[in-house]
């Protein structure tokens, strides 16, 4: 057998088996769900090592493992190990589990799948099949979560049918299932249709607007384990690495064509929309399922620049979003776990009571936020300078993609400070918190994903880009502007260092300890002052307060607006479908005079 099968079928045979255990077997199902994520790591490590490799079928070139798809299941297979030890903890106790590893095993083998596949067909089954394990895992967070895994189920396999149509235009014209070297010119309304619809399933997977109301929807419901692992990193990878092949592999966009202005727009009003929604959230996991969407933006822009400093900026921030996402979620996760809510209004004060988890979620915060010299920054920095460098090559709307990824920037910087207020700073609902870290398999896994965030972030050239994100645009890439990540990491740390000596000396003096105030009143003891409401004015703001209306209304949610048409005509042919024989008498009666005139 191919060694690039191994990774596939691996965790399909070990998914299959630990289904079908019956239910009163400890530990077992846990030990089989590490040792398999262990192993496919491990396989997929000595495969990255060995790129290119292929399997051939016939004459089809099934799978390929090259520079893009290598670093895209090598990362795939890291996160999944981490998620397997965070369910150790989060998942202790709960019902279903040979389920959820035999789904989470399962999900792993079809990613891995669908990144090899070089064959559209072979790469259409895979990509189906996520689908339904997305479902399924949804539907773990119990009879809630039915709503919104249907929901996700119908989004994305519309999407699905959309990319067999895709498919299916891509034969017609070259007579050729492969993605590898097709290089499309996009000069024809096939070709562009076949490019739009295979985009839409990239963008349904990833969570790009329009078609991404079922995260949200799913964040409140389903396990925090699911939403770490497949909305907030997997289908980010999945997705706009999908939508990077499809743009660098099998077909040519143009700098500045209708399709790259295409992709410059969903992505500059997926930044500020999503960002917007996130501001006046009240729920920690839908902050975050927010801000998951809103960071789809910068991918799609960086890809829609069609520049190889936009690229690879856009691919570098698929990687990174998939780091600090997952962090944040695993973070949310272990406060859930020890608080049992995540209402924000119900939060506060955890820093000293989660340490460790307040450190793992603050960095994340800030990578997420774009703040140096985190990975965050350098990537985000690359997508600037590859919209910058549109307007270098004459392009006229370059200042408006810019400035709503900047902002957009701003605003999540804004909202994080919020989280974090809210969650770990000010005061305890119970007014004093005792230390209650979580253990040791749910503050790793995110302390880790923290620490990646300040490797990738500090020697961002020397790992991330030079091993895996120049490798795969096969394009050299200039950068317009450098940023020496050593020197400002080396003033940072000189600047916290000396603002640690201000604060020792500032407190060797005794100090007077008085009430707090607010408007000059005191603050009472029943009183909680809570990062909550920190942005709740722009909901007040006249042309955003009809932006959140309409949100409310859900006119913003195509599942919502799809199935109100759908709705309204099937209340018509109920009304017309009455069961008074003397209707459907007179409507056959009608049709035979309508089939008259048109057959005479």
């Amino acid at each position: 057998m191919n060694s690039l099968f191994y990774p596939i079928i691996i965790p399909f045979i070990a998914g299959i088996i630990t289904l079908l255990m019956p239910k009163r077997i400890k530990f077992v199902k846990e030990i089989i769900a590490l040792l398999t994520s262990v192993f496919v790591l491990s396989i997929v490590i000595g495969l990255f090592r060995l790129k290119p490799l292929s399997f051939t079928l016939g004459n089809t070139l099934l799978l390929q493992l090259d520079n893009l798809s290598g670093f895209v299941t090598l990362f795939i297979a890291a996160f999944a190990l981490l998620i397997i030890v965070y369910s150790f903890g989060f998942m202790k106790g709960k019902d279903r589990l040979n389920q959820y590893y035999g789904y989470m095993l399962m999900t792993l083998g079809g990613s891995i799948g669908a990144v090899l596949s070089n064959d559209l067909i072979c790469f259409l089954a895979f990509w189906g099949f996520l689908g339904i394990t997305l479902y399924l895992l949804i539907n773990m967070g119990g009879p809630d979560a039915a709503y919104a895994s249907k929901k996700a189920l119908i989004i994305v396999g519309g999407s699905d049918a959309l990319m067999i149509l895709g498919v299916g235009i891509i034969y017609f014209m070259t007579k050729s299932f492969s993605m590898a070297g097709l290089s499309l010119p996009l000069n024809n309304g096939l070709a562009i249709a076949a490019f739009l619809t295979l985009a839409c399933g990239a963008f349904a997977k990833a969570g790009a607007m329009p078609l991404h109301t079922w995260i949200p929807e799913s964040s409140e419901v389903a396990p925090v384990p699911v939403m770490a692992f497949i909305p907030a990193s997997l289908d980010k990878l999945l997705g706009i690495y999908f939508l990077a092949r499809i743009s660098l592999d099998m077909f040519i966009i143009k700098t500045g064509s209708t399709v790259s202005i295409i992709l410059l727009a969903l992505g500059a009003i997926t930044i500020l929309a999503a960002v917007m929604m996130a501001l006046v959230q009240h729920n920690l996991k839908k902050l975050l399922a927010y801000h998951a969407v809103s960071q789809v933006g910068y991918m799609v822009l960086g890809i829609g620049t069609g520049n190889p400093i936009g690229i690879a900026g856009g691919l570098f921030h698929m990687l990174n979003n998939a780091i600090y996402k997952y962090g944040l979620f695993l973070c949310s996760g272990a406060i859930e776990h020890k608080r049992k809510t995540t209402d924000l209004d119900k939060l506060g004060g955890l820093s000293k009571a989660m340490p460790i988890t307040y450190i793992s979620c603050l960095i994340a915060a800030l990578a997420i936020s774009g703040v140096p010299p985190l990975n965050g920054f350098v990537s985000k920095w690359m997508v600037y300078q590859g919209l910058i460098e549109l307007g270098n090559s004459g392009g006229r709307l370059w200042v408006i993609w810019l400035t709503a990824a900047i902002f957009g920037s701003a605003l999540t910087l804004a909202s994080f400070m919020k989280l974090t207020h809210a969650v770990f700073l000010g005061q305890c609902p119970e007014g004093r918190c005792e230390r209650q870290e979580v253990g040791v398999a749910m503050w790793l896994p995110a302390a880790v994903l923290a620490g990646l965030c300040v490797l990738f972030g500090v020697f961002a050239y020397q790992i991330p880009i030079r091993f895996f994100i120049q490798p795969s645009i096969s394009k050299t890439i200039t950068y317009p502007g450098m940023w020496n990540a050593s020197l400002s990491t080396g003033l940072i740390l000189i600047g916290i260092v000396v603002g640690f000596i201000i604060y020792a000396i500032g407190s060797i003096k005794n100090l007077r300890v008085d009430e707090p105030f607010i408007g000059g009143e005191p603050l009472r003891e029943d009183m909680k002052v809570s990062g909550v409401r920190f942005y709740q004015t722009i909901e007040d703001i006249p042309v955003l307060s009809l932006f959140y209306r309409w949100a409310e209304r859900g006119l913003f949610d195509i599942y919502d607006q799809f199935r109100n048409i759908l709705f309204f005509f099937t209340r018509i042919l109920q009304r017309l479908h009455n069961g008074v024989l003397s209707t459907y008498l007179a409507w056959c009666l009608l049709g035979v005079i309508i089939l008259f005139f048109v057959l005479r």
